[in-house]
């Protein structure tokens, strides 16, 4: 029987709805009791909780391009929000489920970093070539739950997007990949829901201003994903946990990013 890996990507905005990740989590469950070829792997951000733990240290959040810039002095708040608590905090959901979860970071999961731009300060670009205990973890039947905290050969400590680093995970398992976010798909300007899209149809939405911010590099970075996987990535939202037992039994539910 040939095992099909997912990698989902949620956002830390799951940990501030009440039952958001346990319904997801019960839902995976679900799933892999019904089909034992599926497996998953879960990358999670944590933005509005690093918001918060650095508003309450006196810190100022800034972003580039949807990107949060990450100075070396904010960087124990933020590793400590992602990789700490909202890891764990998931781990305690998925354990609820009565999943084997089994909490690591990019550098456990193969993934090198190095600084991606020194004027995001520590903020990380994911590369390959590293070692990566999520092939065992997945034979072993654990549900490997990986938070967006990167370590580079120089041993500089980064903050990665999460969405990136799902990629990155991703083409490293030659694994589907779904971005669930807080909205049901990419939106046109009419706010109405776009159920696919090419390279050229969102150039011309960028160009148009109608997917900007954190959106702009979810979109982006679904369709370089998209492009070396040579296979189509689903945005699709985690307030429906039926939206990912849809798209494993090949549904389509959100907007499908294809290369």
């Amino acid at each position: 029987m040939l095992m099909k890996t997912w990698v989902i990507k949620v956002g830390g905005a799951v940990l501030n709805t009440e039952e958001a990740a346990s319904e997801l989590f019960l839902k995976m469950a679900e799933i892999i009791s019904h089909s034992s070829d599926n497996q998953f792997v879960l990358v999670h951000g944590g933005g509005a909780l690093v918001d918060r733990w650095l508003s309450d240290a006196g810190f100022a959040s800034a972003k580039h391009q949807g990107l949060r810039i990450s100075p070396k002095e904010q960087m124990p708040y933020i590793i400590g929000a992602l990789a700490g608590c909202a890891n764990k905090q998931l781990m305690a959901q998925a354990i609820v489920a009565n999943l084997q979860p089994f909490g690591c970071s990019l550098y456990e999961a193969g993934i090198t970093t190095t600084q991606k731009l020194k004027a995001l300060a520590q903020v990380g670009e994911c590369g390959t070539g590293g070692c990566s205990v999520l092939p065992e973890l997945l034979a072993m039947g654990k549900l490997p739950v990986v938070s967006s905290i990167g370590i580079g050969n120089d041993g500089q400590l980064f903050n990665v997007n999460a969405d990136e680093a799902a990629a990155a995970i991703a083409s490293e398992l030659n694994a589907e990949l779904i971005f669930m976010t807080d909205v049901e798909a990419v939106l046109d300007a009419e706010k109405k829901p776009l159920h696919h899209l090419d390279e050229h149809e969102i150039e011309q939405l960028i160009a148009k201003g109608v997917i900007v911010g954190g959106m702009e590099v979810k979109v982006k970075t679904s369709l370089r994903a998209a492009q070396h996987l040579r296979r189509g990535v689903y945005i699709s939202s985690w307030q429906k946990p039926q939206n990912l037992a849809a798209l494993v039994n090949g549904e389509h539910v959100g907007t499908k990013i294809t290369p």
